[in-house]
C-alpha cells in the first residue's frame, strides 16, 4: 500500500513556479522532513496537501486514494492533520477548549440532536472529553488544562497546537516548523514529543523544519527543496553533505 505519495506535484502563481514537479513518497511510521531556504516551496506543499491550494499539475495519493480533488473540509476526517508555522489557537479559550475543537472532525450529531442533548450526544461528548484528556496527559499539559491560551508562554502554546492536531486522531501529521520560536530546551522537548508520536501513537509525520539539530534527531529521511524543485533526498547526513544543498543554503 502507498501510504502517501506526491506525484509530479506543481503549483504556479502566474509565472512563478512555487512548486515544480516534486516527487516523494512517505512510508507508514516514518518521520519525513522537508528542508530548504526561505521561499523554497516547503509550506506551499503543506498547503497543497491540506487542500488550501489547488495544484497546477500532479497528484496526491494517500492510503492508495487520490485526494488531489478532495474538499479541504474532508481532509481531517480522512486522518490528515497539521500545525502551522504561526500558531493558530483561540486565545480567549482554555487549553481544554482548544483541544476539544480538534475533535470537530469526529462529531456525528446534527443541530436537532445537539439541541435536545440526546443520550447519544452525551455519550459522544464524554468520548471527546476522554480523548482530549488523553492528549493532555500525553503532552504533560495537565497544569495548563483550564488556563486561557492568552496567559500561556509561547513554548506551551506550540505544544497545545500540537495537542489539538493529535485530538483529530491523525494517521498523517503535518508539522510546519515545530521548533520555530522555541529555545534549545523547548526544541529538545519537541524532539521528544515527535519521537513518541511516531513510536507510541503510530502516527506518520511529515515535517517542515529549519533547525537542523531537530531534523537530525528525529528524521528518517530528508528531502531538500530549492526554488520549488527537489535537489536532494536521503538520510539527514546524506542530504546535509550534498554539494547542491550546501550551495542553496550558503550561496555560490
Amino acid at each position: 500500500m502507498t501510504f502517501f505519495k506526491a506525484d509530479n506535484l506543481a503549483i504556479h502563481f502566474g509565472g512563478v513556479k512555487a512548486v515544480d514537479g516534486v516527487n516523494f513518497d512517505i512510508g507508514e511510521g516514518e518521520v519525513f522532513t522537508i528542508i530548504g531556504p526561505n521561499g523554497a516551496g516547503k509550506t506551499t506543499i503543506f498547503n497543497l496537501i491540506s487542500r488550501i491550494y489547488e495544484p497546477t499539475e500532479g497528484k496526491l495519493i494517500y492510503q492508495d486514494q487520490d485526494i488531489t480533488n478532495t474538499p479541504p473540509d474532508r481532509i481531517a476526517g480522512m486522518g490528515i492533520a497539521r500545525t502551522f508555522q504561526n500558531i493558530e489557537l483561540f486565545e480567549q479559550a482554555t487549553v481544554l477548549q482548544n483541544l476539544l475543537i480538534g475533535r470537530h472532525a469526529h462529531r456525528s450529531g446534527n443541530f436537532l440532536t445537539d439541541l435536545l442533548f440526546l443520550s447519544s450526544v452525551r455519550r459522544h461528548e464524554l468520548e471527546h472529553r476522554e480523548k482530549a484528556e488523553e492528549v493532555i496527559e500525553f503532552l504533560s499539559l495537565a497544569r495548563y488544562r483550564d488556563q486561557r491560551i492568552a496567559n500561556l508562554p509561547y513554548g506551551v502554546r506550540k505544544v497545545v497546537e500540537l495537542g489539538r492536531a493529535l485530538c483529530t486522531e491523525p494517521k498523517l501529521l503535518l508539522l510546519d516548523e515545530p521548533s520555530s520560536g522555541l529555545n534549545v530546551e523547548e526544541t529538545g522537548d519537541m524532539a521528544f514529543w515527535i519521537k513518541d508520536i511516531r513510536d507510541l501513537l503510530g502516527i506518520t509525520v511529515l515535517m517542515v523544519e529549519h533547525d537542523m539539530s531537530l531534523v537530525n534527531r528525529v528524521s528518517d529521511r530528508v528531502l531538500a527543496l530549492n526554488y520549488g524543485r527537489v535537489i536532494a533526498m536521503g538520510s539527514p547526513a546524506e542530504v546535509q553533505s550534498n554539494d547542491e544543498v550546501i550551495r542553496a543554503y550558503l550561496g555560490g
